[in-house]
């Protein structure tokens, strides 16, 4: 697979880049497509998880759990669409992208207007689907560039960079994950038990007590005024 250069957006102090881990769910029946698309996205240090029903898709989900859903129009037990119809009658807003191997323009328009964010026609580049992605969840939290400008605070993501009135940041992985998530949707309260879930995706959630240290840690390099703890609910990023 090519690989991707990424350049830093300003000239800044040198910080090791290291890509910023999505989670995605796929829902595609075909073994050889679903294995390529877990393959590619690894690749690209994106973790998933594979389904190939919408019985199984629709238990699995959970509100915070996932970034991007790659979701196939043509399913053992149904039709994607249907899928995604319910989960926007439902109020979530999770990132779609249709996969189909239909090219015709009167499906793509249908699966737009119901809610989905892009669409995928078989067979399509690797490259392209990552770059789709990647599009759709920038939309998702806002931001019209892989920078996103949060007043004194700048992030891009993708390659693990932050910096604080033009000075890079030195995070840590685990609280650079927690910095994006607080600062994906600034005013929206996020509960520690999505925090400790989004954190290790695949792995077991990391604790309370866990994420109260690195959040102490994160506010003593960002200022403690820029993360507001909301007692019982959760916490929530402040421009």
């Amino acid at each position: 697979m090519a690989q991707v250069c990424v350049c830093q957006p300003f000239a800044k102090p040198k910080i090791v880049a290291v890509k910023t881990k999505m989670h995605l769910l796929i829902v595609e029946d075909d073994l050889d497509l679903g294995r390529a698309l877990q393959a590619a996205l690894k690749a690209e240090t994106v973790t998933t998880e594979w389904v190939r029903q919408l019985a199984d898709a629709d238990a699995l989900f959970e509100p915070d759990r996932f970034d991007c859903v790659l979701l196939d129009l043509g399913l053992p037990d149904g039709s994607g669409l249907s899928l995604l119809r319910q989960w926007r009658a439902r109020q979530i807003a999770v990132p779609v992208i249709m996969i189909t191997a239909s090219a015709d323009l009167n499906d793509k328009l249908a699966g737009l207007d119901d809610g989905a964010d892009d669409y995928l026609c078989k067979p399509f580049a690797v490259s392209e689907m990552v770059s789709r992605v990647r599009a759709v969840c920038r939309r998702s939290a806002r931001q019209a560039s892989e920078v996103w400008n949060l007043g004194a605070l700048s992030l891009q993501p993708r390659v693990h960079l932050a910096w604080l009135d033009g000075l890079a940041l030195d995070l840590s992985p685990r609280e650079f994950r927690l910095l994006v998530e607080l600062a994906r949707d600034p005013g929206r309260i996020v509960s520690k038990t999505v925090l400790g879930q989004r954190l290790e995706p695949l792995g077991d959630i990391v604790d309370g007590a866990t994420i109260e240290v690195h959040l102490s840690n994160l506010r003593r390099k960002i200022g403690a005024e820029r993360i507001r703890t909301v007692r019982g609910v959760g916490y929530q990023y402040v421009v």
